[in-house]
């Protein structure tokens, strides 16, 4: 069997204050870069992308893979028009080559599922429909999406499967690429489309509340995983990307095989119901400090905060100071010197000033920005800060975590700042604080820690739970609201809440 592949990742927060154009999708920053061709075959196999584990199975059935482009880029405002038309014109082009050549018997793309750009509230669905358009109605076409996916009505139409994480963290990312191959496989067996069920929420899911680390989520999935072997079905449930404002934005239950609907009808009653079982708790920066400060006088293990409204995972820049202000106007750095430690901070040009400066020296420097937030509101003003330069380094990492383990990111040059005890981690690339690495880097031992002030929201879990006595959820003015109904939405219909 000879299938296309393919893949295009980015998770769009219309409300962020920076677009994706085609430097950020050829740089790949947390992601890999930009590639086409065999290069993403060989550079891909074996990895932790869902794209990795299908290649991965494909090759264990002797499959012929005709690779085309893969592009992800970090999350962010808009994907530009020019960005999106040079990946789909790349992935376009080489289907027609990959079709003159020889029969193309099924295409598999590797997703995000929560793209928007300057020109499409559905760049996925669209991509999809003009793959369709090429390869005709026969042809089945599978996609892997990301557990945060907005799911459409085109997107399930036009393809013939779709299948979504079922972790948040994403530890099964994999994993989901190679359930792709196998729902292909049950699509080429039984010669037609399978039968499909929808179900969708009628309510927006803050992020930290999707974590399947945690209830009511990883009760959910449990479900989902009892009624797959009960029915022999395939379900999905995609938790939503809660800030991008478009028509189709929010949670979305969807499955196939013969007893679909009963299944993703029970699916859907348990995600729905109750309602309050998804309310969070979420404290302001002082309330959160104050709190970790006096948990960690007796702890053994690092209190760890969630500077869950800058994480560039979702939008942000890494680079708001409302937990930095916070740290230093409670002294958390002068009670517990060398043992408070906060990161990712995004600043190039105090990662500069500190390298100019070189380890040991002191230097006077302003951190962070003020960014727009939404609705003409901005985060906390920059710091100006007196730091002694702890630990340089070039910023090329290897993950060891759970969410990247063996992949290698480039952070550019960053530092340890110590400013009055807190030790600032300033890097020159943005990624959210997902892998101790990301502090161990600059010198600091994350386990010898008091408080980790951590900018993500829930992907640093799965590396930094084994650690942690405790987790706090702190809401300091950025990009990326904690509760979806704080965001001035225009596009959603007037039967979508803004809270459960």
């Amino acid at each position: 069997m000879r299938v296309f592949i393919a893949g295009f990742q980015h998770e769009t927060n219309t409300f962020a204050p920076t677009k994706a154009d085609w430097a950020a999708f050829e740089a790949g920053s947390a992601f890999p870069p930009y590639r086409r061709g065999q290069a993403i075959i060989d550079a891909y196999r074996g990895l932790t992308l869902p794209i990795s584990g299908f290649i991965d199975h494909a090759e264990e059935r002797g499959w012929t893979l005709a690779p085309s482009a893969w592009a992800g880029a970090v999350p962010s405002a808009h994907v530009t028009k020019d960005a999106f038309e040079r990946i789909a014109a790349a992935i376009d082009e080489d289907l027609v080559a990959a079709l003159a050549s020889g029969p193309v018997d099924a295409v598999y793309l590797d997703l995000h599922g929560a793209a928007v750009t300057e020109h499409l509230e559905d760049p996925e669905g669209e991509l999809l429909a003009r793959i369709r358009a090429r390869v005709g109605a026969a042809v089945p076409i599978v996609a892997s999406l990301d557990l945060h996916a907005n799911v459409t009505r085109q997107m399930l139409d036009v393809s013939d499967a779709l299948v979504a994480y079922r972790t948040y963290p994403h530890v099964d990312t994999a994993d989901t690429g190679r359930l792709a191959a196998k729902l292909l496989e049950r699509r080429l067996a039984r010669g037609s489309k399978e039968p499909m069920a929808v179900r969708r929420l009628s309510f927006l899911l803050s992020l930290n509340a999707q974590c399947t680390m945690m209830a009511p989520a990883d009760g959910v999935y449990e479900t989902l995983k009892s009624l797959d072997a009960k029915h022999d079905s395939v379900l999905s449930f995609a938790m939503g990307f809660p800030a991008a404002d478009i028509s189709e934005c929010g949670p979305v239950v969807w499955g196939y095989g013969d007893e679909a609907e009963p299944a993703a009808q029970a699916l859907f009653e348990r995600a729905d119901q109750p309602r309050s079982q998804w309310i969070l708790d979420i404290l302001s920066p002082e309330a959160a400090v104050s709190k970790a400060m006096a948990l960690a006088a007796d702890a053994g293990k690092p209190v760890v905060i969630a500077d869950t409204q800058d994480n560039s995972g979702a939008g942000g820049d890494s680079n708001t100071t409302g937990m930095l202000r916070a740290l230093l106007a409670l002294k958390a750095g002068e009670r517990m010197p060398g043992k408070v430690a906060i990161g990712l901070l995004f600043d190039p040009e105090a990662a500069a000033a500190a390298h100019v400066a070189g380890e040991g020296a002191q230097i006077d420097v302003t951190l962070g920005k003020s960014v727009p937030t939404w609705a003409g509101q901005f985060s906390d003003p920059p710091v100006p800060v007196r730091a002694v330069v702890r630990k340089l380094s070039d910023g090329k990492v290897m993950m060891k975590g759970p969410m990247g383990r063996g992949s290698k990111v480039s952070l550019g040059p960053s530092a340890c700042l110590d400013v009055d005890g807190v030790l600032v981690v300033v890097s020159s690339q943005k990624t959210q604080m997902l892998d101790r690495e990301f502090f161990r880097y600059v010198g600091i031992e994350p386990e010898a820690m008091k408080i980790l002030v951590n900018k993500s929201s829930v992907h640093f879990r799965a590396d930094f739970t084994p650690i942690a006595s405790t987790i706090l959820v702190a809401k300091a003015a950025g990009p990326m609201a904690v509760e979806p109904g704080d965001l001035p939405w225009t596009r959603l219909p007037a039967t979508m809440a803004l809270r459960p």
